[in-house]
Parts: structure tokens; sequence; C-alpha cells
């Protein structure tokens, strides 16, 4: 699940629980250059206020209109088609070429229910993926993958990187482009410099303070760069005792080999060590921090897509 769209239902579940009354429009179909992807949320409150979007600000005003219309009625559900050879569509601003419908249905019982959203945030957490299937007809959603309209909202991917090093700074723009949150941990000073990660989510403590507290879930993935036992194997012990996707370290096979013996000492079997990609990267012959970032990139890809790709890096 995008993390806006997460964003826009925790803040409609906000608004409902504030006492307002709700509408949540979805983009339920596109065709040709449409603004905003299939599944894209619009919350709008009773007193005209929103959050998110569906078409990228093109129609946002005539769904707005609607949404209010409908909480005023009380009930039911709408569907609103807009298109560039659609009057109403150049009134609003849709003159890209593209096609969108939009379903639009109250934050209730008989809709979109309220536990519906604590069900994807209580997901979200955890690193699970939800289905919900609505009834077109009737505006009902539901969990599961029964319906006419279906969505999946999978869990927003997360990337802790252990150690504010060269390769790490290759890394955290690969993840953000795959749309993967990145946290850099290192507490050496002269490494994590706001510098040298401008912007961008730095944590300063030791890797295992700050991974207790960051919690890797089922979207995680960890990544140890430093070459130091003292802060790898500790990340590493702790993304081992996770469900993780995704763990691996870099360095020579020799101290791969080396850092299995460690890890054993600490009571992991050879199961449990076989989850640790290492060293870290997939063999693409990559010779400079770029390139080893991209085969980590394409590895934890590969990883996450269930990929059975066992070659590694071999630097």
């Amino acid at each position: 699940m995008a993390a806006d769209d997460l964003g826009t239902l925790t803040q409609a579940l906000g608004w409902h629980r504030a006492g307002h009354r709700v509408a949540i429009a979805t983009v339920i179909d596109t065709w040709g250059s449409a603004p905003r992807r299939k599944g894209s949320h619009l919350a709008i409150r009773d007193d005209g206020l929103f959050a998110g979007s569906v078409s990228g600000g093109c129609v946002e005003g005539d769904v707005i209109t609607e949404a209010q219309a409908l909480l005023d009625a009380g009930a039911g559900v709408r569907t609103l088609d807009y298109g560039v050879a659609d009057a109403t569509a150049w009134q609003v601003g849709l003159a890209c070429g593209g096609k969108i419908s939009v379903l639009v249905q109250r934050l209730a019982e008989d809709g979109f229910a309220p536990a519906l959203i604590e069900r994807l945030i209580t997901a979200a957490e955890a690193g699970e993926a939800v289905t919900l299937a609505t009834d077109p007809a009737t505006g009902l959603t539901v969990a599961g993958d029964a319906g006419a309209l279906t969505r999946a909202y999978p869990p927003p991917r997360r990337l802790a990187i252990i150690g504010a090093v060269h390769i790490a700074q290759a890394l955290v723009p690969l993840a953000l482009g795959l749309g993967i949150a990145p946290t850099v941990i290192d507490p050496r000073g002269l490494f994590a410099a706001d510098a040298r990660f401008a912007g961008l989510d730095l944590d300063r403590r030791w890797p295992d303070e700050a991974l207790a507290e960051w919690r890797p879930n089922a979207a995680s993935a960890v990544v140890a760069l430093t070459h130091d036992p003292k802060l790898d194997d500790v990340a590493l012990a702790m993304a081992l005792r996770s469900p993780a996707y995704y763990v691996a370290a870099l360095g020579s096979r020799k101290n791969h080999a080396g850092r299995l013996e460690r890890l054993a000492a600490q009571g992991f079997d050879a199961a449990t060590l076989a989850r640790i990609h290492g060293p870290a990267g997939l063999a693409i012959g990559a010779a400079d921090p770029a390139e080893i970032a991209l085969s980590i990139a394409a590895e934890m890809t590969a990883a996450w897509r269930g990929a059975a790709l066992a070659q590694r890096n071999p630097a």
C-alpha cells in the first residue's frame, strides 16, 4: 500500500473518531493517461476538508461536492465518470486525455467501515497484506477478494541500512525509487553526519537500540554495511529474530564465514543463518559503491518478489 493512501485513510479515521461525517472516494477504473492510479483514495469531511487525491487536482472539486451530497443524504453510493470528451470533465479540468471512474462511499458500517481502516493500519505495522472487496451497487466494502471491485493493500516496505557509508549513500535513493522507506543507522558521528544524508531518516543510536524501536516486520529489509562486527553482528542478530524478508551483510566470503561462526556461537542454527544474504548483492561484477548498491537493491527486490536467485556479489 502506498504510504499516501494509508495516510489518507488514517486521516479519515481520525476525522470519524472526532465526530465528523466522512466519505471515501476511490479510483475504480482508468483509461489512457489518467493522472492517478486505480485504487487511489480521497477522503472528504462533511465540511469540505479533504485529504489525498483521485486525480492530482483535476476533478477533486466535483468529487468533493458529490461526496458532501452523499453525506447529506446519509445513505447510498455514487459512481462518477470523468473523461476528456465529457463536458463535466472539461469543466473540472480533466483535459489530459485520460478517463477515470471514481466510487464515492460513506465511512460507515454500510460503506467503508472504520474497522477496516484499523485493520489496514494494524496489518501495515506487522508487514502484512490485506485485500478488500467492494460491491459497487451498495458501496459495502468487506475484507477478502470476493467482490466486483477488489484492491490489494500490500504493506509499506522499509529498509534499515546499518552503516552511513558510501554504499549507503547510493542505496538510499535506489530504495526511495522502489517505494521503500530507508533508515540509516550508525552511532559513529563522523559517518552519520547530516550533510551526508540530508533530509533522510538518520538514526545515531547503536543498532540493537535502534532496531528494537524500529521493529523489523515481514515487509522489512536489514542490510549491514559497516564491516565492523560490533555493529553488523548486533544488527544481524536482531534481524534474524524478526520476520524480515531480506537480511544481508557486506563483506568477502571469508569475512562472511567468520560472521556465521560468531552468530552460531550466539545460538543461531544453520537454517536461521542461511537467511543472511552474504556477501550482499547479486553477482553483477559490481566494482564501485553505486554498482554494489544496485546489486543489493536487485537482490532485495528478488527476495520480496520470491524470485529464486542464488548468486551473490563476490565483493
